[in-house]
């Protein structure tokens, strides 16, 4: 039998939370389960109705993305887990494809390329992740910036036993200094070149609400690992 993997959609009053959870039921590959954690929403519950006899739902008190994600991880059963934001979309062979990439490749974690779609679900960038980077032009890539897309990725539940769960003092950047966490502990990050996930942009996003925020924090995690990061670029083959 195909390893269970476990889908993680966080979910706080967000409109497109119905159209996340169909994408997740769409998968080709027959050993999922889905995890939606209500991270105290006070809106758009309802539209989760439809599916309760298809998922795992769980409430909890606001906290934060992160806090969420914890707790989903924290009851999931699945040999891996894969994190879908509630307003972007998995496409049909998202699961299938990804885990055969871990198999072929021993990755404890990995990500691939997305499309970007607007409010209407209409794509508007094919390949917004790019093309694949070396281990040394990913490494010097998290010294400006966050090259993995969060919802591109998927990792073995083990690994969170091995380097922790997500930072829960960092409402933004978890993602971020999870990905830097992984690498400074020695784990490779393979990238699979395939447009797996639609990422949805939208005014209401919390990248673009935030934004002020986000470059804070982004500091933070930048100045607690810079200088192990340097170091790692530094012994790294070209």
């Amino acid at each position: 039998m195909n390893p269970k993997v476990s889908i993680l959609i966080p979910f706080y009053n967000c409109p497109y939370i119905g159209q996340a959870i169909k994408s997740a039921l769409k998968q080709t590959y027959d050993n999922i389960e889905i995890i939606v954690v209500d991270d105290g929403s006070t809106s758009y519950t309802k539209l989760i109705k439809p599916y309760m006899k298809s998922v795992y739902y769980l409430g909890k008190a606001n906290g934060g993305t992160a806090t969420a994600l914890n707790h989903g991880i924290q009851h999931a059963s699945g040999e891996y887990i894969a994190w879908l934001s509630s307003d972007d979309l998995f496409y049909k062979n998202k699961i299938k494809h990804q885990v055969q990439f871990m198999k072929q490749t021993g990755a404890s974690i990995s990500f691939t390329n997305f499309n970007y779609i607007n409010q209407n679900g209409v794509v508007t960038r094919h390949g917004a992740g790019g093309d694949p980077l070396t281990p040394l032009q990913l490494y010097i890539s998290f010294l400006n910036s966050n090259p993995v897309n969060g919802c591109t990725v998927m990792a073995r539940r083990s690994l969170f036993g091995q380097i922790g769960l997500f930072d829960e003092s960092l409402t933004y950047t978890h993602d971020y200094e999870f990905w830097m966490r992984a690498v400074l502990a020695g784990l490779s990050l393979p990238y699979l070149n395939e447009n797996l996930t639609a990422y949805r942009w939208h005014t209401g996003m919390g990248t673009v609400r935030h934004s002020a925020a986000i470059a804070g924090e982004i500091e933070i995690v930048r100045s607690r690992y810079s200088e192990q990061l340097r170091n790692l670029i530094s012994v790294t083959p070209a």
